[in-house]
């Protein structure tokens, strides 16, 4: 099943016919697309069709964006709010990879391939997605060589990161597990403008580091005692980006 809204797209509408909400989501996804590192690299040829390609559409928290062995047809980008990507094995056990904070992109990767999605894309709190079809961004890839080195960047960041996970399980104890599980929600090539404040759960926290939700709360009380972070009721406060980044490596 391929991820297209359950509508038809409309036509375009001039901005002064449109209410004003409307106006405000309009303009909200022009500046998501202004904002990227990568657009302003592009002519104004591969602007104008990106613009006219791009779709968002809204999800509530708990929604199911992409569905795990859907097509990869879109690249993905979170305007809005926070999604997770994470899959579940056939007894339930579920495995998050990664949170995806607002004004990131995401799932070149699977765009890449041709083999169906790996994994499923759930918006953490109320969301909005910015969509890119398949062919727009390969028409990008295949013309633009500034938009290439971007997807090679983000590649490598990405397979950084996942090095890097790897590693931080298999040689550290809890805290220092969340540490690098947080502080890698802030970096720089793959979430750009994450805010201070994370609107996620200690169980989301567990599922990114792969702990226990007890274990998880030790972890965090550790951090928040060291003055790295701070709970609040369903989020979590950065207060020392820096201070959790060397902690998530100590010994390393």
């Amino acid at each position: 099943m391929q991820m297209q809204p359950t509508h038809h797209r409309q036509r375009s509408i001039a901005p002064e016919l449109l209410q004003p909400a409307q106006r405000r989501r309009s303009a909200s996804l022009e500046s998501f697309l202004e904002s990227s590192s990568w657009f302003a690299g592009l002519t104004a040829e591969e602007q104008a069709r990106v613009q006219a390609d791009t779709y968002e559409r809204p999800y509530p928290a708990g929604a199911m964006a992409c569905h795990r062995g859907d097509p990869a047809d879109h690249w993905l980008g979170a305007i809005e709010g926070m999604v997770k990507v994470d899959t579940a094995s056939a007894c339930g056990r579920a495995i998050t990879f990664a949170g995806v904070p607002a004004g990131s992109w995401f799932g070149e990767g699977a765009v890449l391939k041709t083999e169906p999605r790996q994994y499923s894309v759930v918006a953490l709190k109320e969301s909005r997605v910015a969509f890119v079809p398949r062919d727009t961004f390969l028409w990008l890839l295949a013309r633009n060589p500034s938009f290439s080195r971007y997807v090679i960047d983000q590649l490598n960041a990405r397979c950084g990161y996942y090095v890097g996970l790897v590693h931080n399980f298999r040689l550290h104890e809890a805290a220092a597990r969340v540490a690098f599980c947080l502080a890698e929600l802030f970096h720089r090539q793959l979430y750009p403008s994450t805010d201070r404040t994370l609107g996620l759960s200690q169980e989301e926290v567990g599922r990114l580091s792969g702990l226990s939700r007890q274990n998880t709360n030790r972890a965090l009380r550790e951090l928040a005692d060291a003055g790295m972070l701070a709970m609040e009721y369903g989020a979590i406060q950065i207060l020392d980006l820096e201070g959790l980044r060397q902690f998530a490596h100590i010994g390393d």
